[in-house]
């Protein structure tokens, strides 16, 4: 036999006994458009308040792409930077010349310390 267990079913946390209509009046919204480089539509809710402005970008819920207030010209996609690599920074800042002479002069002040004779 199963057993009753102690869930209410059919509810949510926070639902009273009398529904949405007991926590009050919502607040007055507005919905703005946005949109992205490849024609989505977006347009989130905002509460209408005197002081504050809606931004002027939204990302793109379809595509991630940033949206803009203007339809003819919507922000361009954000252009990502390929990851690089210690060794790729370092190499744009010294050429293998130097990095030569770098690691020659390294090599020479360990044998200096092992007290190994140089040539």
């Amino acid at each position: 036999m199963a057993s009753a267990g102690h869930a209410i079913r059919g509810s949510r946390v926070g639902a009273g006994p009398m529904g949405e209509t007991e926590r009050g009046d919502v607040a007055p919204r507005t919905r703005v458009s946005y949109w992205c480089a490849n024609g989505h539509e977006t347009t989130p809710a905002f509460a209408l308040a005197h002081d504050v402005e809606p931004p002027e970008s939204w990302d793109c819920p379809r595509c991630g792409f940033p949206a803009g207030l203007d339809r003819t010209a919507p922000p361009p996609p954000v252009r990502n930077e390929p990851y690089k690599t210690h060794l790729a920074y370092v190499k744009e800042r010294r050429s293998d010349a130097d990095g030569a002479a770098l690691l020659d002069e390294a090599l020479k002040a360990l044998r200096r310390r092992r007290g190994e004779v140089l040539a």
